[in-house]
């Protein structure tokens, strides 16, 4: 049985000239959005802004995930010309910070890391100031990969734990939480100038104990940014949404998290991992002077 959505899960669904534009450019040089394939409720309002998270890899996701929207089919190989429409994307669109995604890739032997480093320094050769954000997947637990994308040098290296350890038989049954710990464990040992950032989902059926277990988790392996968001389900055959967590509840939780020290929390029923992200930038002072 669906539960009904509340009150305070609204999204804006107009579009304006904006948002035409968005859509233009990114057919044009065709592109792929995590927005689009994520079904991201704030996609309307993203593009309005002339911003979009860029999905490279492909838009074929090698894992199961049961939360997810993104197509699960074998992937193409890797665009060797992706990096630069992107850098041309980025031009056109006027963006000052840069948030790249991608599909798991566990058919590739670095799960896509050395794409994701071309992705980026193609970028900072077009523009160095522009700032950049991999939200990367776990590359299974490779370190060479990793340190691949590191030594590329983003701004913030992003990586989602998305829920708390009892569901990932259930939601997350090919990736291991421990692991995904360790990814933010290592990005900090690899560099000390990279901020890491972490991301969970709300409505899977986790308890506030295991939230707050996460959190403090996050904390001991130096996550510097964390982002709390409502889980959406995109349809009847994915994972159930359980519960619709309060705004104040996502409130208490930010004043939480920023009592353990993490520097800069976004935490409400609409945000998404990299909903707003540029913000960071303009507003952390603590974080970023």
């Amino acid at each position: 049985m669906q539960i009904a959505k509340p009150d305070w899960i609204k999204t804006r669904t107009s579009q304006n000239k904006n948002s035409a534009y968005t859509e233009a450019v990114l057919r044009k040089l065709s592109l792929n959005t995590v927005c689009e394939e994520a079904a991201c409720p704030n996609r309307c309002e993203c593009y309005g802004r002339k911003t979009a998270t860029f999905l490279i890899l492909g838009k074929h996701c090698t894992r199961n995930c049961t939360f997810c929207n993104v197509e699960k089919h074998k992937p193409f190989p890797p665009d060797p010309n992706e990096a630069e429409r992107i850098a041309s994307a980025v031009s056109e669109l006027g963006l000052k910070h840069v948030v790249i995604t991608s599909v798991a890739r566990d058919d590739l032997e670095d799960g896509g890391a050395r794409h994701f480093a071309s992705v980026i320094n193609t970028i900072k050769s077009i523009d160095p100031k522009v700032t950049i954000e991999a939200l990367i997947p776990d590359f299974a637990g490779n370190t060479e990969a990793l340190e691949r994308v590191v030594k590329s040098e983003p701004d913030i290296i992003n990586h989602n734990v998305e829920t708390v350890p009892s569901l990932y038989s259930e939601v997350r049954p090919m990736a291991n939480y421990k692991r995904s710990l360790e990814v933010l464990k290592k990005t900090k040992s690899m560099s000390g100038e990279i901020y890491t950032k972490s991301g969970i989902m709300l409505g899977l059926g986790e308890s506030d104990e295991e939230i707050a277990m996460v959190l403090r988790d996050l904390r001991d392996v130096g996550c510097d940014i964390l982002t709390i968001g409502q889980y959406l389900s995109p349809s009847k055959n994915h994972h159930p949404v359980v519960r619709y967590a309060h705004p104040d509840v996502f409130e208490k939780l930010k004043q939480d998290a920023l009592n353990m020290g993490f520097a800069y929390v976004a935490s409400a029923p609409l945000v998404r991992s990299s909903y707003m992200a540029g913000n960071i930038f303009n507003i952390s002072e603590k974080l970023f002077d």
